[in-house]
């Protein structure tokens, strides 16, 4: 008998493996899975970021797909919720043609971290995720594209620095950080806290409890430690309730610093002028002009098929939604470079593909993103491919006053990236890629 149950169970177990080899084989589209949060207090800001992500998927397969390959997507809806992004994981993944995942959220990204490498698939976190993820030779399936939070960060106090009028002009200073209470708000500590040491500025750490719809404790330590400056690491309601509360509390917005997940529409247009003289790091700028989104009126929301409204259409968080998905298109052609156009790629071959981009200024002008973004180069060793950012003002009414590019200092990040990643391997026993692992 159980002869029999072993030789049952090896056959059921093969016939199980033959099915999902079978799949993988058959299909015919690229599957993109869309984790998104439209219900809940982070929906205002989580909507136009998913509605970008699924209209350039509409621009490309109007415009025939990639190299001939058509694009199928399914969303599933998480709320923001760790445990939720990680069940729409677990039941997306064994999709025909799926080959890459945007958690859309820095908690679901630190749960799906130990997952991917086992599943080979690689995750996506534009401007989120693990700052040191940076570290493709320990983080071989993460890429967070064009940023991390300590990139963020640093970027904000270089900006403070100029706007005194040098670096050491900081010393002495007082510097609140008010964040989201969440794997999230924590990841500038430690290059804040690095920046600190080497400048000689106070720094005061205000957690605010999620989603953030209360505020008046952290507040009052804002009015009571009268900081210089106040950088503000939220998401979704948090961000005009802190503005609210600096009203209320008559700290000045113009001493308010914003990362780019708080300057977007979402975050100021309740506060209104109220919110005059408040400034955020931008990643991308926004607007109707650039052709991609022309392209994207056109192509899809003169044809009906928009998936949110037509005036949210090249707002900031809606033409971020649409980069992310640029990038993806971009990384499963690179792959396709290598292992075949035409064809559906694999999780593993939009890694090498994800590994290798290079979107030069040309590049991006001939996918309409002109203006949109800087350009942005991996590599093996580097995963991000780009660190800069800009600091725009929100004058009342719309966003402007864009600042200079900004780039986060190598000489601070590259010792916390490795320092970490390294603690990190040692932690989960992983071996670091060598130059020949590469090509691999």
């Amino acid at each position: 008998m159980k002869l029999k149950s072993l030789v049952l169970a090896a056959a059921a177990f093969a016939a199980l493996a033959g099915t999902a080899g079978q799949a993988l084989a058959q299909a015919k589209e690229q599957f993109f899975p869309l984790l998104v949060y439209r219900t809940g207090p982070y929906a205002p800001n989580g909507t136009p970021w998913a509605n970008g992500k699924q209209d350039y998927i509409k621009l490309v397969n109007a415009q025939g797909g990639i190299n001939g390959v058509k694009i199928a997507y399914e969303e599933c809806e998480t709320g923001y919720a760790t445990d939720k992004g990680v069940e729409c994981y677990e039941r997306l993944k064994g999709r025909p043609g799926v080959a890459v995942f945007d958690p859309q959220a820095t908690g679901i990204t630190f749960a799906l971290t130990d997952k991917v490498p086992q599943d080979k698939i690689p995750l996506i976190t534009l401007g989120y995720g693990l700052g040191a993820s940076q570290d493709g030779n320990v983080f071989k399936w993460n890429f967070p594209l064009m940023g991390s939070y300590w990139t963020a960060a640093d970027i904000l106090i270089q900006h403070l620095g100029k706007k005194e009028g040098g670096l050491d002009k900081l010393k002495g200073k007082k510097i609140a950080l008010v964040y989201h209470d969440s794997p999230f708000g924590k990841e500038p500590i430690p290059l804040l806290q690095e920046r600190a040491r080497l400048h000689g500025f106070d720094l005061s750490l205000i957690p605010v409890t999620a989603p953030g719809v209360e505020q008046k404790s952290a507040w009052l330590q804002v009015r009571q430690q009268r900081p210089d400056f106040v950088l503000l690491w939220g998401w979704g309601v948090m961000n005009s309730t802190a503005l609210k509360e600096a009203v209320a509390t008559g700290y000045p917005r113009e001493k308010m610093y914003g990362v780019w997940w708080a300057g977007a529409e979402p975050d100021v247009r309740d506060v209104g002028a109220n919110a005059k003289g408040y400034n955020a790091l931008a990643l991308n700028t926004s607007g109707t002009e650039p052709k991609v989104i022309q392209d994207i009126l056109k192509t899809v929301h003169d044809k009906g098929q928009g998936t949110g409204p037509r005036d949210e259409v090249g707002s900031v968080l809606y033409t971020r939604g649409v980069i992310i998905q640029m990038l993806t298109v971009e990384a499963v052609k690179r792959a396709q470079e290598r292992f075949g156009k035409g064809k559906v790629m694999t999780g593993e071959q939009v890694r090498w593909g994800l590994e290798n981009l290079a979107l030069d200024q040309k590049k991006l002008d001939a996918l309409g993103f002109a203006g949109v973004m800087r350009p942005i180069s991996t590599s093996c060793q580097d995963h991000m491919g780009s660190s800069w950012a800009r600091v725009h003002t929100w004058d009342g009414a719309k966003w402007g006053g864009m600042s200079d590019w900004y780039q986060a200092d190598e000489a601070i990040l590259k010792p916390l990236v490795k320092t970490t990643a390294d603690k990190y391997a040692a932690e989960k026993k992983l071996t670091r890629r060598d130059a020949a692992d590469c090509g691999a």
